[in-house]
C-alpha cells in the first residue's frame, strides 16, 4: 500500500506542491479558488456520509465509533501535553495549544485517507464523517483547561470562543451536508451525484497541490521548530494512530473503519484549532503549532502514516 500511495495522483500532486514551495516557485493557487475547493470537498464528504447513514440507519457501530472518537479527542491532548513539556521544552501555554491540535482532527487528512483506503480495498463506513465532526471540538476544551490550570483567569472560554468552536465554517458545512444527505437519501442524491462524486478526486488533487505549497512555505519560513519538536510532530501521530486502530479493532469495527479511526487520531488540526487558539490563547506562538501540525505532521500522515495505519489494521484484523 505504501508503494501505491506514493504513486497515486493525489500524493503526487501534494509532492509537486511541496517541491514547488521549497524551490520558491511562483506557482500559486488563488485564495478564492482554494476556499471554493475546500467548500466543495466538505460538502461532498458530508453528503456522501449522510447518504450512507440513510441507507444503513442509526447503527450500534456508529454510536460506538462516535463515543470512542469523542473520548479519544478529550484524552489524547493529555500525554501530548506531557511530552511537549518534558521533551519539547515548551512553556505551558504553547504546550497546551499544540496538544489541542493533536487531539483534534484534520479534514483533508480524513478525505485523503478515505479515498486511499477505498483504493486499498478497505472502505470505511460512511458514518465516519459524523465521527470526524464529533472529534473536532473536545480537544480544544482539553487544551484550554491545560493552559488555564493554576491560572487566576477562570474564564476558560469566552462567548466568542464558543461561537468559533461550535459554529466555525467546517463544522457547520460538514454537519449540515451530512444532515442533508441523511434526509435526501440515495434517491435524492442521485441528481447531484455527478457533481459531488464525479469530480471529487480531481478537485482533491488540486486542493492537495495547494496544501503542499502551503506546507513547504511554512517549513521554509519558520524559525520556531527545534529538532525535538520536529521529532514529536512525527512521533505523536505514529503513537496516536496506533491507539486509534487498536481501540477501533477492540470495539469490533470493520478493518476500514478502524483504520480511518486511527487516521483521525493520528491527524492534527490546522484550521479549527488554530482559529480557536487565536481567540482563547493569543499568547501562544502560532509559529510552533502551525509548523508542527501543517508543516510536518500533515505531510508525514499523507505520504507515510496512512499506509502504515492501514497495514496495522490488516494485521489486527
Amino acid at each position: 500500500m505504501i508503494l501505491s500511495t506514493l504513486t497515486s495522483p493525489i500524493i503526487l500532486f501534494f509532492a509537486l506542491g511541496m517541491l514547488a514551495g521549497f524551490a520558491r516557485s511562483d506557482l500559486v493557487i488563488p485564495e478564492a479558488f482554494a476556499k471554493g475547493m475546500a467548500i466543495y470537498l466538505m460538502a461532498a464528504i458530508g453528503l456522501k456520509g449522510g447518504v450512507e447513514v440513510s441507507n444503513s440507519g442509526l447503527t450500534d457501530a456508529l454510536l460506538i465509533a462516535g463515543a470512542a472518537g469523542m473520548a479519544l479527542s478529550f484524552l489524547l491532548p493529555l500525554p501530548a501535553f506531557a511530552a511537549l513539556r518534558s521533551i519539547g521544552g515548551l512553556k505551558r501555554v504553547d504546550a497546551a495549544a499544540v496538544a489541542a491540535h493533536y487531539g483534534s482532527v484534520s479534514l483533508v487528512t480524513f478525505i485523503t485517507a478515505n479515498e486511499m483506503l477505498k483504493g486499498a480495498g478497505l472502505p470505511a463506513a460512511g458514518f465516519m464523517v459524523a465521527v470526524l465532526a464529533l472529534m473536532e471540538t473536545p480537544a480544544i476544551i482539553t487544551g484550554l483547561l491545560l493552559a488555564r490550570r493554576g491560572s487566576s483567569d477562570t474564564g476558560v472560554a469566552s462567548k466568542g470562543l464558543w461561537h468559533e468552536v461550535l459554529l466555525n465554517a467546517s463544522v457547520v458545512l460538514l454537519v449540515g451536508a451530512f444532515v442533508i444527505g441523511v434526509i435526501a437519501g440515495e434517491k435524492g442524491f442521485a441528481p447531484i451525484k455527478p457533481v459531488f462524486d464525479g469530480g471529487y478526486k480531481g478537485v482533491l488533487c488540486l486542493f492537495l497541490l495547494d496544501m503542499g505549497l502551503i506546507a513547504a512555505r511554512r517549513l521554509r519560513e519558520t524559525r520556531a521548530l527545534t529538532l525535538r519538536l520536529s521529532l514529536l510532530a512525527i512521533g505523536l501521530p505514529l503513537i496516536n494512530g496506533l491507539i486509534g486502530v487498536a481501540i477501533g479493532s477492540a470495539l469490533g469495527l470493520d478493518l476500514g473503519t478502524a483504520a480511518l479511526l486511527g487516521v483521525l487520531t493520528a491527524s492534527a488540526s490546522y484550521i479549527a484549532v488554530p482559529a480557536a487558539m487565536r481567540l482563547a490563547l493569543p499568547e501562544a506562538d502560532p509559529g510552533i503549532y502551525l509548523s508542527m501540525s501543517l508543516g510536518i505532521t500533515f505531510p508525514f500522515n499523507i505520504v507515510v502514516n496512512i499506509a502504515l495505519i492501514a497495514a496495522v489494521a490488516r494485521m489486527m484484523g
